[in-house]
């Protein structure tokens, strides 16, 4: 009777473990679309976000919500998380509209910096982690650049 109570859990655990490796999934990428002020206060600001999430994979992902960071030249710039959710189709994207958190240093470390004219790019860097269910927590990393035009001071 032991004997048949080892097999039987030997079975099943490798049942288990070959249903993991079936369900494995890719991690999808995420990328800032647009950005955009939806309240300007003297502490804090608010930020309209766009993330693309694309999914790599050749199945859908239900997500639940997400937490998220964005960088702007390397610097802290805001964050949010959002419990809004959406299903992802296999091998597409969708479009996530979130609101984000930042604070006046934020905003204003990145205004004197980009009117000083040191640095004409904008990069970003937008990192955080997609909620998926029985998937668990997806984590995602991706950065981009944005060349600005240099402002020209009138004579």
């Amino acid at each position: 009777m032991k004997r048949n109570v080892l097999i039987a859990s030997i079975l099943l655990s490798f049942l288990i473990l070959g249903g993991c490796a079936a369900v494995s999934v890719k991690p999808p990428t995420v990328t800032l679309a647009d950005i955009g002020i939806i309240e300007a206060g003297l502490l804090e600001q608010r930020f309209s976000c766009k993330l693309r999430v694309m999914n790599p994979n050749d199945v859908e992902i239900p997500l639940t919500g997400l937490n998220f960071e964005v960088e702007v030249n390397g610097q802290p710039f805001a964050r949010g998380v959002s419990n809004k959710p959406v299903t992802v189709p296999r091998l597409g994207e969708e479009i996530l509209e979130v609101t984000a958190v930042s604070t006046l240093a934020n905003v204003l470390r990145q205004i004197t910096e980009w009117k000083s004219g040191e640095n004409p790019a904008l990069t970003y860097r937008v990192k955080g982690s997609l909620a998926a269910g029985s998937l668990g927590w997806l984590p995602f990393d991706e950065s981009g650049k944005l060349e600005m035009p240099r402002v020209q001071e009138k004579d």
